[in-house]
């Protein structure tokens, strides 16, 4: 069982590491992980080490190495902080292969301090995929899955295989090149991972790919979703059936009106934040967000199984329909959710749990008219012309305490019972769901979000970061941004969308 030790306290810059390194900066939080940007210039030691050769005999005075000449310039890092120990022993194993694949950015250097494990990567001005929003285009998802299944092919035939694939996984290099670094490994087997194990790391990157693609690319994302249920066993198989989708015409851009992020935050060690979007029919789309609470393996299960169920049961419902009204949608809408708090519901009961979800869906038909349900504290918003508006209404202890009038607006947003809710998804049978309606005018936007980004960012700084950018996957990063330097307490999730 994973060990859910507390995310530990951060290296303030300047702190020495090793014998190596200096921390600049911490530069990114994830779940079970501290990304930090260091350097090797160390004052404090009499000599140079060279990274070409290993000779540790150079003088600072010198910038080149006395053994092999090579140049003695700082150099900079990033440093994977992991805390939960239940992977150490693997990953230090996989260390210790020190395999070499033009997809991997394999660490240079591996040592604990503090009680945490430090991995070190060279760093040559990558991003990390953890700061981009979805989706990509379509081609560049497809790059991204080829170059990844390759890489999982030669992991496993390596003998090493993955716990999990995420954003947190990749760096991004300037020619939108994605590199594979900082695995979570499972296991490592004296000879290749056997066939029957290999399913699992296929599983892991196909979800994760399912999430970087749009609404829109039905047929694409419905590959990913087949796959992430164990359509392939293999990754031969796996690349075999993306060989053949590459074959077919895919779009290299996207036009710019849906996006999509979540982030862990800068306090909690784990999302239970989840979203999801899917086509239904014809110009009729989902767009879901969901924050779980309950606990380890219990929050990010329910609100992973809210969006999977809503999506699904919607799609289902609408699959065979030729046309259908406005009024037959709302009950789509409504069915749906409410089949997917009773199957969290049937779940919790069966694991003998209490997880929840909040939950605010929209279904935007045609461009004019989006039925907003919602049940919890997530919510939706509408900006039309340039006005930020709250759709949903917040079911919980302050907002009714708002609505009595015993307290002002301003001072829900600190009481002390903000986070009692009086609604949730899951938690009782046959759920009562607020739905809206609104009808849509062109160049409307939609937001629906957790409570992490209205509960750390004003509506006025949220009105004006979305006015701000025209490019929505970067305001959806804006966002989580904005939600960082408000505080960063709990889990954010963005979805966006435009008319």
């Amino acid at each position: 069982m994973a060990n859910n030790r507390q995310r530990p306290s951060p290296f303030p810059p300047g702190t020495h590491l090793s014998e190596h390194y200096t921390v600049e900066g911490l530069v990114r939080l994830s779940e079970g992980r501290m990304f930090y940007l260091a350097n090797d210039d160390r004052p404090d030691r009499p000599r140079r080490f060279c990274w070409e050769c290993g000779c540790d005999d150079t003088p600072r005075s010198r910038t080149t190495c006395v053994a092999c000449k090579a140049d003695l310039s700082p150099r900079r890092f990033l440093v994977s902080v992991r805390w939960e120990g239940h992977l150490h022993e693997s990953f230090t194993a996989f260390f210790h292969r020190q395999l070499e694949h033009p997809g991997l950015c394999g660490p240079v250097d591996l040592f604990f301090e503090r009680d945490v494990l430090c991995a070190v990567t060279p760093w040559n001005g990558e991003g990390l995929m953890l700061d981009e929003s979805s989706p990509l285009p379509p081609r560049q998802v497809l790059d991204l899955a080829q170059r990844a299944t390759g890489l999982i092919a030669f992991l496993q035939f390596s003998g090493i295989s993955l716990e999990q694939i995420s954003p947190a996984n990749f760096l991004v290099g300037e020619g939108r090149e994605y590199f594979f670094f900082d695995p979570d490994v499972r296991a490592v087997f004296e000879g290749p991972v056997p066939e029957n194990e290999q399913a699992h790391e296929i599983k892991q990157l196909s979800a994760f790919l399912h999430g970087l693609v749009g609404v829109t690319e039905q047929p694409l994302a419905d590959f990913f979703a087949s796959a992430a249920q164990g359509e392939y066993p293999t990754s031969f198989l796996f690349g075999r059936a993306l060989e053949q989708l590459i074959q077919t015409e895919h779009p290299s851009v996207l036009t710019n009106n849906r996006a999509a992020m979540s982030d862990v935050g800068l306090a909690r060690s784990l999302n239970e934040d989840n979203w999801g979007w899917t086509h239904l029919t014809g110009n009729t789309n989902l767009y879901v967000c969901a924050d779980g609470m309950g606990g380890h393996d219990k929050g990010e299960v329910a609100s992973q199984m809210a969006v999977e169920v809503i999506c699904r049961e919607a799609r289902a419902r609408l699959q065979y329909a030729a046309t259908i009204n406005t009024e037959g949608l709302e009950n789509v809408l409504d069915e749906s959710f409410q089949c997917a708090n009773n199957s969290i519901k049937d779940h919790s009961e069966m694991m003998g749990s209490d997880m929840g979800t909040t939950m605010t869906a929209a279904l935007v038909k045609d461009g004019k008219v989006a039925l907003i349900a919602n049940v919890g504290d997530s919510r939706a918003y509408l900006i039309r012309g340039n006005v930020l508006h709250q759709v949903t209404r917040d079911h919980s202890l302050v907002a009714r305490m708002v609505e009595q009038q015993r307290i002002r607006p301003e001072e829900a947003r600190h009481h002390p019972h903000s986070n009692i809710l009086l609604r949730t998804v899951g938690t009782e049978r046959n759920v009562d769901i607020d739905i809206f309606r609104v009808d849509l005018v062109e160049g409307d936007v939609i937001l629906l979000c957790s409570d992490g980004l209205w509960g750390e960012v004003d509506d006025e700084d949220i009105e004006a970061i979305l006015n701000h950018y025209q490019d929505l996957r970067i305001g959806c990063r804006e966002l989580v941004r904005a939600a960082h330097q408000g505080g960063g307490k709990d889990n954010v999730t963005v979805v966006v969308v435009r008319v």
